[in-house]
């Protein structure tokens, strides 16, 4: 019997948020691979309740930096539903130009600053910026492009003020659109230019049989709409989310685990599992580059997300740019009138990380009485888990600071929102 063996990796910059890895192995087999949130529960659910409707987009914008989009859309889609409230085609359009905005920032950090030194073998992208200024240049002005869209339609980059049920506090001057049209053009062939890159990256090996979930539209790549849908056949509606999944308490962790009902089996959100359920909806540009690529589909190794990141931002320029182009009147009004009333609704919409799920209940004179949150990272979390089972045997006869950064690889594949707070991660063996 070997003595016990613990790998600890502190201060990792590269995912948000607090959390530990713990793994134990008996005679060179994974038993078992927890991923421990330890971070303190945050609670929006609970201080929505007794909020006023129109508080809502901006509370829950307040739940992340990096993807404040998804839960303002997720939840003004919600809201109106329960209201009755249909907003018009304009309020729609600049909706989705909004989140193209929100997966450019968030795809162009993830590539260039979180995902990519790890296939470079940087630390960090900082220590790639010193070799490759020219790259990290690139990505940290595709990036600026992104939130220039959020500045311009959202009121600021960081936590957006301008959106609301039924629309937006204000509509964009025309002028200040357009003048976003040169830097996106230059983005969209900044995105093909980094998705090539990419793709000439050395992947690890991991073939996994996932059950891919994401919205599905019928008629344009899914952000703000569309029905769920999976690799194992489900197709429903927002409103039937909570009949075939379900958030769970696990011992190890702070943070919720979604798993599949009645199965309960874990399941993959995110860019890899929309590039596979819906790649023939992609923008004309990113199908041609996937082509050129021979990329093979259905891919099943989330080393690989990164690829699907890539033909996502080519997708989101393109849609910014056809978007801005067509805006040719200023929309007026920016919103619908609403009439606060009680009622229920549920919508879904893609994060850059994955599909997101708000539920609202509104009680007496338009005040929350519930609500349901279920982001991303909660919902990948178990496959995460499984990733690493399957991951960690090819690579346990490394020493314990290499199976520790590779195991980090994994993990940065799902780009985890764990929370805007201190990085942080401890790796630990149990070897007896």
């Amino acid at each position: 019997m070997t003595a016990p063996r613990t790998i600890k990796v502190s201060a990792i910059a590269r995912v948000e948020g607090e959390g530990a890895l713990n793994v134990t192995v008996r005679d060179g087999v994974v038993v078992a691979a927890e991923l421990n949130i330890y971070e303190p529960p945050r609670f929006f659910e609970a201080f929505l309740r007794g909020r006023e409707v129109r508080e809502v987009t901006d509370i829950v914008a307040r739940i992340c930096g990096i993807c404040p989009v998804a839960y303002q859309m997720s939840a003004a889609h919600a809201l109106e539903k329960a209201l009755g409230v249909t907003v018009p085609a304009g309020v729609r359009e600049l909706r989705r130009l909004l989140y193209c905005g929100e997966w450019i920032e968030s795809h162009a950090l993830h590539v260039y600053m979180l995902h990519a030194p790890d296939f470079m073998g940087f630390e960090s992208g900082i220590a790639m910026a010193a070799k490759h200024r020219d790259l990290v240049e690139r990505g940290l002005r595709m990036k600026k492009t992104g939130n220039r869209i959020l500045e311009v339609l959202g009121g600021r980059a960081i936590h957006p003020i301008n959106v609301t049920v039924g629309g937006f506090y204000r509509a964009p001057r025309v002028g200040d659109l357009r003048g976003l049209l040169p830097e996106l053009r230059w983005g969209l062939a900044a995105a093909v230019e980094t998705f090539r890159w990419v793709a000439t990256f050395d992947f690890p090996s991991l073939d996994m049989d996932y059950d891919m979930v994401s919205l599905r539209h019928p008629t344009e790549y899914p952000m703000n709409d569309g029905n769920v849908v999976s690799s194992s056949g489900l197709d429903v509606p927002p409103e039937e989310y909570e009949k075939h999944f379900q958030e769970r308490h696990e011992p190890q962790s702070t943070a919720l685990h979604s798993v599949t009902i009645p199965a309960a089996k874990s399941y993959l959100v995110g860019p890899l599992a929309r590039v596979n359920l819906c790649r023939d909806q992609l923008s004309e540009t990113a199908k041609r580059e996937a082509d050129a690529a021979k990329l093979e589909w259905p891919c099943r190794n989330n080393f690989k997300s990164i690829l699907a990141r890539s033909l996502e931002l080519i997708t989101a320029f393109e849609e910014a740019v056809r978007i801005v182009e067509q805006y040719q009147n200023e929309l007026n009004p920016p919103k619908v009138e609403v009439v606060l009333r009680s009622g229920e609704g549920c919508h879904a919409t893609e994060a850059p990380r994955g599909l997101i799920y708000h539920r609202y209940r509104i009680g007496e004179k338009g005040l929350i009485a519930e609500a349901k949150i279920v982001p991303p990272t909660s919902q990948n979390q178990g496959q995460v888990e499984r990733d690493l089972s399957a991951f960690l045997p090819g690579v346990l006869h490394l020493d314990d600071s290499e199976v520790g950064r590779r195991c980090e690889h994994l993990i940065r594949n799902y780009d985890p929102c764990i929370s805007c707070a201190t990085h942080f991660l401890k790796v630990k063996i149990d070897r007896r």
